[in-house]
């Protein structure tokens, strides 16, 4: 494997771009209208333009992306997380083409993309999973009848997808019809496929998730557990490795489970097993299969080591696993916090605007993945996450403490940002002993929190950009412009 094309933008193509430099692979960077100046596109030794600004008319297009492909002579293809990532008509597709995917099959794509169909194939390992529905309902009186049986609250989930799309919570039985009827159009609005089905509600849970890699020598491995567990809108803000309520044997049994999971659909490559722990019980339940590298891997590759990439690399080259289970062993603890171009005191809407002041933290076990600079712009068309601020630390209590740290040294001006939210939680009592929940943000959040969490230092650092903006508008970079050529390269061959 000597090229790679990374069909993704943002930080997580520059992150696998730099594990396949070290590795002495070239690499081929995607760019759409808004991204000529991106950063990845920089990075990369070649840059192929794909279309307009919106992902669905460039990104998330795979005969753009295979063409791009084929004319830069790529062995390979990246997905990173998001767009073509987990879309199992893509991977045949590459598969025609005779372009190697780094990731899974087409098939066990599909039995993980169904919620369903996952739970249904894992019956055969004996995996907990929480009591419910083995089908897609179909009438309302079925649903009803079904909903008396597993007992009030429910949980009405899609069936194809994720992100809190057609998830209603049903507290009794009043609720049902209304929560039933949207749940299945939101549904098929954001999936096309309508289909729902119930589970039993754990109100307080945690959100437990374990690292596997698997190759094609029949190795089957963990790489330990994440806790995802504070989130806004369904989607995780702060994760960390390993969860502070998990003990050995534990670990050791939601580790088995995952690999067995992996084993169920014959993965292959890095994956993501996901499971909700009930605080009350200390039991764990499968939830879902991410096929795919998470966004939060960074806190795995910390505390183990292991460049994640690199081994989904190897493993779609057909090689083995660098290692084995006995030798994994947890090192310390880490600590990631997602910095979004989110207004936390306006319901976590998203901001745009240029990136006046951009100055990130440093230091040892201070690690940022992003994918912008000072003077960028932070598009309206994608996922508005700027970086990942990651730290690594002896214990938990010492991570916690270089993470406020690396917040405080972090300095963002021109947009709002969700770094005074991350403070607010990861210094909150309930996340330091450990006992925080997924209602962290539903109990205890508020606003006003964010200017009580704001610190004399960057309301001056912020007030400072802000006039040197106005004072020196030109002072700042500017973007590519849209006249630049559609393919560029970084290289001198």
């Amino acid at each position: 494997m000597k090229k790679i094309l990374i069909a993704n933008r943002g930080e997580i193509a520059c992150r696998i771009m730099r594990t396949c430099k070290e590795m002495g692979i070239a690499t081929v960077a995607v760019y759409s209208e808004a991204d000529r100046g991106a950063k990845h596109v920089n990075m990369a030794d070649e840059a192929i333009f794909i279309g307009p600004s919106p992902a669905n008319q460039s990104y998330l297009i795979p005969e753009k992306i295979i063409e791009a492909a084929k004319r830069t002579g790529a062995d390979a293809i990246h997905p990173g997380y998001g767009f073509l990532s987990e879309n199992a008509a893509f991977a045949r597709q590459l598969k025609e083409a005779g372009i190697i995917l780094i990731g899974p099959s087409p098939e066990s794509m599909e039995i993980m993309g169904s919620k369903l169909a996952a739970k249904n194939a894992v019956k055969a390992y004996d995996i907990p999973l929480v009591p419910g529905t083995e089908k897609a309902i179909g009438s309302y009186q079925e649903a009803l009848e079904k909903g008396k049986e597993i007992g009030f609250p429910i949980l009405i989930k899609a069936s194809a997808g994720g992100g809190g799309k057609g998830m209603r919570v049903v507290r009794e039985e009043s609720e049902f019809e209304e929560a039933l009827t949207r749940a299945q159009s939101e549904a098929k609005n954001a999936f096309g496929d309508g289909s729902v089905f119930l589970e039993r509600y754990i109100g307080d849970s945690k959100h437990i998730e374990v690292q596997v890699l698997c190759d094609s020598h029949d190795n089957y491995l963990y790489l330990f557990e994440r806790e995802c567990t504070i989130q806004r809108r369904h989607q995780k803000v702060v994760e960390e490795a390993p969860s502070p309520v998990i003990d050995a044997e534990k670990r050791r049994r939601i580790g088995e489970d995952a690999v067995n999971v992996a084993r169920s659909c014959n993965y292959l490559g890095a994956g993501t097993v996901e499971f909700i722990f009930d605080v009350h019980t200390g039991e764990y339940y499968f939830l879902e299969m991410n096929t795919r590298l998470q966004v939060e891997h960074p806190v795995t590759e910390m505390i183990t080591g292991v460049d994640l990439v690199r081994e989904q690399i190897n493993i779609a080259a057909g090689k083995p696993i660098s290692f084995k289970q006995e030798n994994l062993k947890i090192n310390g603890h880490s600590i990631e916090v997602r910095v979004y171009a989110e207004d936390p005191s306006n319901n976590f809407l998203p901001d745009t605007g240029r990136l006046i002041e951009y100055i990130t933290p440093k230091g040892v076990g201070v690690r940022v993945d992003d994918g912008f600079e000072r003077g960028m712009e932070i598009p309206v068309f994608y996922d508005p996450m700027i970086a990942k601020l990651i730290v690594h630390a002896d214990t938990r209590e010492a991570a916690i403490e270089k993470m406020l740290q690396a917040i405080s040294d972090y300095h963002i001006a021109g947009i709002q940002s969700t770094l005074g939210f991350c403070r607010f939680a990861v210094d909150h009592a309930d996340f330091r002993d450990g006992s925080f929940t997924t209602k962290f943000v539903e109990n205890y959040f508020t606003p006003t929190v964010i200017a009580k969490a704001a610190t004399e230092e960057e309301l001056i650092s912020g007030a400072i950009a802000a006039a040197l903006f106005l004072e020196q508008k030109t002072a700042l970079p500017k973007p590519l412009s849209a006249e630049n050529t559609n393919w560029k390269t970084n290289r001198s061959f």
